[in-house]
């Protein structure tokens, strides 16, 4: 039992069902990060852990106190919305101190609390502003400033970041990570962008349709996908996926498919799982990430298995630290993650490195990972 139970929870409006019995415990102190496609359920589960909107079925506990019909401001939850919500006749200071003051209390208290939030969102000369003079970002920390004097038992971030210029929302996303590293909080995040789903969570439920995909870890989403899915949506470039014959070889199996050219091109396995040899002589979609095809020289040294290959080069998009190379392979694009330095051009051959290491594989027909 978690610090935060979501239990067997479904949401329904009329007939339609648009959350499907989702199951997530929460510990304490944790950060989950609830990602997804725009409808695919996340703000609206998100509102029902806040009391927002109502659930049709199942059970939402918060310290093994069930939250089903209780009002919002008896929660003890704080939520940080993507529009900020600052009234703009206050300053900041009577932003962050109005919840306070209709909760009743003393000044004494509040100023106390005021002081310690604007030193540690480094606020403090903007404290007699009002909202219409603080920039984008300002009025983020304003708004996590008023939701951690609430001293709550989960914090709700709504697309906190949606608003900002790229620059400035990687500044908040830092600023969010230390938040939650200095005060250990729980905190239940929503998002559609995958990058902030990795960086700041300690674990992700990937959501779709109203279901959880996948619910683990940065490290377990992007290495082992449960389905094509998640395998597609996280991760930037994303997965690269092929569809592939499964075919016996003298030391287990390979995999087989074509080059630029049309001309076939084999792949060995080491160790595959009982399960993948049950698709020997059958169809099975390839995943590789860009950065486990790269240029023969800049593969991961530690890797056992590198398969090493001659193919053309369609596109190069040079990218600062990284030059992206496009490759076709199956007759699909494909993206290589290769060196700043490596010496690649377009209609040219170069040799990549594949890590075997690193592919995984998915059922045509179900679209779920092969263990």
């Amino acid at each position: 039992m978690g610090f935060l139970d979501i239990d067997n929870a479904t949401k329904s409006y009329g007939a339609v069902e648009v959350l499907h019995k989702v199951d997530i415990s929460v510990e304490e102190g944790e950060f989950l990060v609830l990602v997804g496609p725009s409808g695919c359920g996340k703000s609206t589960l998100l509102n029902m852990i806040a009391g927002l909107e109502e659930i049709t079925s199942g059970e939402i506990r918060i310290k093994d106190q069930v939250m089903n019909g209780v009002h919002p401001s008896k929660r003890n939850i704080a939520m940080v919305f993507q529009s900020y919500a600052l009234y703009p006749n206050m300053t900041v200071r009577g932003n962050i101190s109005f919840g306070m003051e209709m909760h009743g209390i003393p000044k004494a208290e509040r100023d106390r609390k005021i002081g310690e939030v604007a030193e540690l969102l480094q606020i403090i000369p903007l404290l007699d502003r009002k909202p219409g003079q603080l920039s984008g970002g300002q009025r983020q920390r304003v708004a996590m400033g008023r939701a951690l004097t609430r001293d709550p038992d989960v914090f709700l971030f709504d697309e906190p970041l949606s608003n900002l210029d790229a620059k400035l929302r990687v500044d908040m996303r830092t600023e969010i990570k230390k938040l939650h590293q200095n005060l250990g909080t729980t905190i239940v995040y929503v998002t559609h962008e995958q990058i902030e789903a990795m960086t700041l969570s300690t674990r992700i439920a990937v959501m779709n349709g109203g279901y959880v995909q996948q619910l683990g870890t940065p490290k377990d989403i992007y290495d082992t996908p449960a389905n094509l899915f998640v395998a597609t949506f996280m991760g930037s470039p994303s997965m690269n996926l092929l569809e592939v014959e499964i075919e016996t070889a003298e030391t287990g199996l390979r995999v087989s498919t074509t080059n630029a050219q049309g001309a076939p091109l084999h792949l060995t396995l080491d160790n595959p799982s009982d399960a993948l040899r049950q698709f020997a002589g059958r169809k099975a979609v390839l995943g590789l990430r860009p950065e486990a095809l790269t240029d023969a020289e800049g593969v991961d040294q530690r890797s056992v298995h590198i398969e090493r290959f001659e193919n053309t080069v369609s596109v190069v998009e040079p990218a600062g630290s990284d030059t992206f190379v496009t490759t076709v392979l199956g007759g699909k694009d494909c993206i290589a993650r290769m060196r700043s330095d490596t010496p690649v051009s377009a209609g040219a051959p170069v040799t990549f490195a594949a890590n075997m290491e690193k592919v995984v594989f998915f059922d045509p027909v179900s679209e779920a990972r092969i263990p």
